[in-house]
C-alpha cells in the first residue's frame, strides 16, 4: 500500500505526515466522540501512515489530551513510531504564559497522555499574552523543559501571521523550532505563503491548520459562532454550491490546496471518526498520484476572488 508523504519540520529532524490528526474534536468541542470511536480514529490515522498527533490542554478542558493519551497507549507500538505536540499557556480557565505555570503545564500534560515527553510543546494563540513575556520568560522556560528532556522542541501558535515575526526576531536564533499558523494557508486566504522564506531563513518548521477554514470550505458550513463576515460566509457558500452542482466536494479541493505546498511541513485537520480520516488521506493520496482538480480550483478561486485574504480579528470564542 502507498504510505503518506513524510515531510521533514524544519531543523528538527523530524518527519511529519503530510496530514496531522488534530485531536480537538476528541475534546467533544464538536459534539460528543465516545472513546470507542476515538480509539478507531487514531488506529486508523496510524494505520494510514499518519503519524502526527496534535492536542492542547484548552481543548475539551484537558478532555482531548486524555482521550489523546489512552488511544495512542492502545496502540501498543513504540514511542517513537509517532509525533505528539501539545501546547502550553491557555486553559479552560484562561491565558496564562508565565514561567511557572507553562512549567506545570507540561507535567499535567504528559500525565493525562501518558507520556514521559512530547516531541513539540506549542505556546497555544500567543496574541492574546504579553508577547514580550513570550519572548524573555515563555521561552526561556520551555528550553529548561528541553534541557530536562520533557519536551523535544518549541513551537508557537497564533491566528495573526505579524506575531511570529514579532517573536523569531527577537528570540536567539533556533530557540524557537516551529510555527503552528491557522486560516492562512486555504483556497480562501493563502498570506501564509509569503512569510515562507522567511520562516525557512529562521530553520523553523511550518505546521498549518485549518485547511477547511474553521468550516467555511464545507457543504455544511461554518458553525454559528464563526467570525468570518458575512460576504467571506456567503461567497464560500456559493463556492461550496457550485462544486456540489458538478459532483466535486469543496473540503477535498482545500485539503489538496493547502496539501500542494511543500514548504508546509504538515497539514493539521480536526479528525472524529474513521469516516473523516479515511477521507483525508484519500485526499492526500490522490494528490500525489493524480494531482489536484485544477479546473474546479480556478473556478472555486474565481468565486472567492473578492473576498481573497479577508480575515477576522482574533479572541472571538466559541460559544
Amino acid at each position: 500500500m502507498a504510505k503518506l508523504e513524510l515531510r521533514e519540520l524544519g531543523n528538527t529532524g523530524l518527519k511529519l505526515s503530510c496530514v496531522g490528526f488534530g485531536a480537538s474534536p476528541l475534546g467533544n468541542v464538536f459534539g460528543t466522540v465516545s472513546e470507542e470511536e476515538a480509539n478507531a480514529s487514531v488506529r486508523e490515522a496510524f494505520r494510514l501512515g499518519i503519524n502526527f498527533f496534535d492536542t492542547s490542554p484548552y481543548y475539551g478542558g484537558t478532555l482531548s489530551e486524555k482521550v489523546l493519551g489512552k488511544a495512542l497507549k492502545a496502540l501498543g507500538v513504540p514511542r517513537d513510531n509517532y509525533i505528539v505536540s501539545t501546547k502550553c499557556g491557555r486553559y479552560a480557565e484562561g491565558f496564562d504564559f508565565s514561567a511557572d505555570r507553562v512549567t506545570k503545564s507540561i507535567d499535567e500534560s504528559l500525565a493525562r497522555l501518558q507520556l514521559d515527553y512530547v516531541d513539540v510543546l506549542q505556546c497555544h494563540d500567543i496574541e492574546f499574552g504579553s508577547l514580550d513575556q513570550v519572548v524573555n520568560e515563555t521561552i526561556p522556560a520551555l528550553q529548561k523543559l528541553k534541557e530536562a528532556g520533557k519536551i523535544r522542541f518549541i513551537g508557537i501558535t497564533g491566528l495573526p501571521l505579524a506575531v511570529f515575526t514579532y517573536v523569531l526576531d527577537r528570540v536567539p536564533p533556533g530557540a524557537v523550532d516551529v510555527i503552528l499558523s491557522y486560516c492562512h494557508h486555504s483556497i480562501n486566504d493563502s498570506t501564509l505563503e509569503d512569510l515562507l522564506p522567511y520562516l525557512k531563513s529562521k530553520g523553523v518548521g511550518v505546521i498549518s491548520a485549518s485547511p477547511l477554514a474553521m468550516g467555511l470550505l464545507t457543504e455544511s458550513g461554518p458553525p454559528h459562532w464563526h467570525p468570518a463576515s458575512p460576504e467571506l460566509k456567503s461567497a464560500c457558500q456559493a463556492a461550496a454550491a457550485y462544486c456540489k452542482e458538478k459532483g466535486k466536494n469543496i473540503s477535498k479541493l482545500a485539503m489538496q490546496y493547502s496539501l500542494s505546498n511543500k514548504d508546509v511541513s504538515s497539514v493539521l485537520v480536526g479528525m472524529n471518526s474513521v469516516r473523516q480520516v479515511e477521507e483525508n488521506v484519500a485526499a492526500a493520496m490522490e494528490l500525489a498520484t493524480a494531482g489536484k482538480d485544477e479546473e474546479t480550483l480556478l473556478e472555486v478561486e474565481s468565486i472567492l476572488k473578492p473576498v481573497k485574504n479577508q480575515t477576522w480579528p482574533s479572541g472571538i470564542q466559541q460559544s
